[in-house]
């Protein structure tokens, strides 16, 4: 028989292995495709207009493009996220409303990226093209923040509720009102942890394709304004293309590099900033 001292270290063992395990799939991913792409990347690669059909020259509308659609989404969908969090955890009593809200929430979360896109092409492109302009940054960044939505709002309503109680009940004790509570009290405390879903919207809405497929045209130069309504491209988008259609895998690899590392600048950055304020901002 087992002895406790032997389980334990057989269980610490197990749990080594699998966090070893984890980071090394997601090095080797990541290693991959840094070896892969640095070959191609250069200043002129990032800042140059492409030519001959993205076989050469630079990804600058791609990168352009993504920032643009990731901006749009989150500019949708964080105050719009927040909101309902807002809602679900310091207005709405737990009830049968609340479980449906949040099952249609989790619902969403786990709908297909290529559902969404085919969503956004009937919803903008035929019922509202007068509106949206048919494939346009507007429409395709509404449909990213779609997608992006019900990571805010569960990231969101989890920072919301790790606020204590008894500071609530201190700034009630002191005469605020519930909405002075929540934007003085609650909101603020937040704040990291609502920063947290911002980044998870970031990689995610940076990193979707099949969205943008359906509602952005492959349009190899800059947005012209207004720009929320000009095609663009986007780096996902540009990366199906050239490997689909076996035009420049090497290319290919570039763009994936310099997708990855946007999201890991940003991440880190937001990191930083998350950090920052979660030491000084209830000071």
């Amino acid at each position: 028989m087992i002895n406790s001292k032997t389980s334990d270290k057989v269980m610490k063992g197990v749990f080594w292995f699998s966090a070893l395990l984890i980071i090394s799939i997601l090095f080797l991913i990541l290693g991959y495709v840094f070896v892969e792409g640095i070959r191609v990347v250069n200043l002129s690669f990032i800042s140059d207009m492409p030519k001959n059909n993205w076989r050469e020259g630079g990804i600058y509308p791609a990168i352009v493009g993504t920032f643009y659609l990731v901006a749009v989404a989150l500019l949708f969908a964080v105050p719009l996220g927040v909101l309902t969090a807002i809602y679900l955890v310091e207005f709405r009593k737990e009830d049968n409303l609340t479980s449906i809200i949040r099952i249609s929430v989790d619902s969403l979360n786990a709908v297909p990226s290529i559902v969404f896109g085919l969503f956004g092409l009937s919803l903008f492109f035929y019922y509202l093209k007068d509106f949206t302009g048919g494939p346009t940054i507007f429409s395709g960044g509404l449909t990213l923040g779609f997608m992006i939505l019900p990571t805010v709002i569960r990231t969101a309503e989890v920072a919301l509720r790790t606020v204590p109680l008894s500071e609530k009940l201190g700034s009630y004790a002191l005469g605020a009102t519930k909405l002075q509570t929540i934007s003085r009290i609650v909101i603020p405390s937040s704040i990291p942890g609502i920063i947290t879903g911002v980044i998870l919207g970031f990689g995610r809405a940076a990193g979707e394709t099949a969205p943008i497929i359906f509602m952005v045209a492959l349009n190899p130069t800059m947005p012209e304004f207004p720009y929320l309504f000009s095609q663009c491209n986007a780096l996902t988008t540009q990366i199906y293309y050239l490997t689909s259609e076996a035009i420049s895998i090497e290319r290919a690899f570039g763009m994936a590099f310099v997708l990855i590392s946007i999201i890991l600048i940003s991440n880190y950055s937001a990191r930083l900033i998350n950090k920052y304020l979660a030491r000084n901002i209830r000071r």
